[in-house]
């Protein structure tokens, strides 16, 4: 067979033999397939073993207000990613809650392959949920030379580019409680005890190291985990962070501190400049953990990522990332309901249907849910909840026209404490049909919290090492990693007034900036070229 990617955009057609295609009496006809040859010219790849260095036309199409039209816009740009995987250190902020020490079970019991007992039969360790790991995109058609038949062509997403393994990761962090990982992930019950048992040495002989820790921005109810908190100024605080984070860069080649912590309080009023940020922490005005550790990984220049919905990234510090060449990326990890809500908005509003209401409510019982039980924390995840549907609202002027353009929008969360990290997810979505009707969708959902939060949290370390590693027309892609958009709530990017929220357009933009990246052409979806 011959082997077509669409890697190509040929000046030329290639006749292959016939493909059979049903006529419309139900007959079968042989027709002639015109295939584009392989001749590239929208994109050049070279390599010489330490980078991939790729040269490819983006096409957008740009509307002209003034004069009604649509143009067309080709830039050329130079893709260079260099495949040297270096070493990764990751230090979790929180690395004793629910989410980290599963972060770290989860990762050792991948390294060792470990298989256990549950009262349903022997598992396997594994990473379900990752996209790195066990995600595919299309990148291309298989066309047979004999009958002119052709097949889909699917790639693992960690095959497009040399990418990291999560089993190679290096893990520290600190957290406010000072209970050793073994004690932390037994506390957090979402794992089963005949799998932690086998980890016991070691995750025991992880301990946190001490965190910083303002308590004006988390629940009044975490008081009871706090006997590993740092003290001493903000400046005091943060020098402390940056010795830690040297300590980690001294065994490894890059660093991500990844966010995985409660929800801290929204801060207001924002931090607007690196001059108002460094008179904040020079006065030691109160400031939320949050941004003491993210000012010490933007000055040791390593990634850092927020899994929480509180504003760290104020403009004052994405100011401060840009000037000291350091990497963003947040806010608020999008593992469960909110990913759902970017599908099901899609999905309605694409078809046609005005999605009317949308009302979101779940409860939990773990630590999380005990935090977002007191208000000004679950003021913060409401804030991030409600905006994923914004671009699907703002993409359908005809449905959502000037003076009729909202949603019903609701979010509530409860804590209950017997349910644990089991959470359950009720949604309902109302929509307006045709000729006045209505039309109601419910969704149940019940899962551990974490088992869906882990494997996005190894997939943003590695596609962080992946996009740091990559430069366009000479430039790197920050200060924020905006393709992480795919993987949060309420994502940030480098344009500030545009961000998409919707499922399909998030994961189309990343895997294509990835393929292209590693020398394959996105396909432009029409299957003109096969003959459809």
């Amino acid at each position: 067979s011959i082997r077509l990617s669409t890697l190509c955009t040929p000046p030329h057609l290639l006749q292959l033999p016939g493909c059979l295609r049903p006529c419309r009496q139900g007959h079968t006809a042989e027709v002639r397939s015109m295939i584009p040859a392989c001749t590239c010219s929208s994109l050049e790849r070279h390599t010489n073993g330490e980078t991939i260095e790729v040269v490819y036309q983006t096409r957008s199409t740009i509307w002209d207000e003034a004069k009604q039209v649509h143009e067309q816009l080709v830039q050329p740009r130079t893709i260079r990613t260099c495949t040297k995987v270096p070493k990764i250190h990751v230090m979790l902020v929180g690395i004793g809650g629910n989410n980290g020490s599963t972060f770290v079970a989860g990762l050792l019991a991948n390294r060792k392959k470990l298989c256990w007992e549950t009262r349903t039969g022997t598992r396997q360790a594994n990473f379900l949920g990752s996209f790195t790991q066990c995600a595919t995109t299309h990148v291309g058609f298989a066309l047979n030379s004999k009958d002119g038949s052709f097949s889909d062509v699917y790639k693992p997403i960690k095959e497009l580019l040399p990418m990291a393994d999560p089993i190679d990761f290096e893990v520290s962090g600190w957290d406010i409680s000072g209970v050793n990982l073994y004690d932390a992930a037994l506390r957090s019950q979402v794992l089963e005890p005949t799998l932690l048992e086998q980890l016991k040495s070691d995750l025991g002989a992880i301990a946190p190291m001490k965190a910083a820790l303002n308590p004006e921005f988390i629940a009044a109810n975490q008081s009871t985990r706090c006997d590993n908190v740092m003290k001493g100024t903000n400046v005091q605080i943060i020098d402390a962070l940056r010795a830690d984070i040297r300590k980690a860069k001294d065994s490894a080649g890059k660093v991500v501190v990844l966010w995985t912590a409660n929800t801290e309080m929204m801060m207001f009023p924002e931090i607007t400049s690196i001059k108002d940020l460094e008179n904040r922490i020079d006065q030691n005005l109160p400031l939320p953990a949050s941004v003491l550790y993210c000012v010490a990984a933007i000055q040791e220049g390593v990634i850092y990522l927020n899994g929480s919905p509180q504003n760290t990234f104020h403009p004052g510090v994405v100011e401060l990332a840009a000037k000291c060449g350091a990497f963003l990326g947040g806010s608020d990890f999008k593992s469960g309901q909110t990913r759902f809500k970017t599908v099901m908005s899609d999905f309605l509003i694409g078809s046609g249907l005005r999605l009317a209401s949308v009302v979101s409510y779940n409860h939990l019982g773990n630590n999380d849910g005990r935090n977002l039980s007191e208000e000004k924390c679950f003021k913060s995840k409401k804030i991030s909840k409600q905006g994923a549907l914004d671009d699907a609202v703002a993409s359908n002027p005809l449905l959502y026209p000037e003076g009729n353009s909202t949603i019903d929008h609701e979010v509530v969360i409860k804590y209950v404490p017997f349910v644990g990290d089991s959470k359950r997810a009720l949604d309902e979505y109302s929509s307006q049909i045709f000729m006045s009707g209505n039309s109601t969708i419910c969704a149940y959902n019940i899962c551990e919290d974490s088992l869906l939060a882990v494997p996005l949290m190894y997939d943003l370390v590695v596609l962080a090492d992946t996009l740091t590693r990559m430069e366009i027309d000479g430039e790197s892609l920050g200060p924020i990693l905006s393709h992480l958009a795919f993987f949060f709530k309420a994502p940030i990017t480098n344009q500030k007034d545009y961000v998409v929220n919707m499922f399909m357009r998030q994961r189309e933009m990343l895997t294509n900036l990835l393929k292209v990246a590693g020398g394959i052409l996105p396909d432009d979806g029409t299957m003109l070229s096969v003959g459809f």
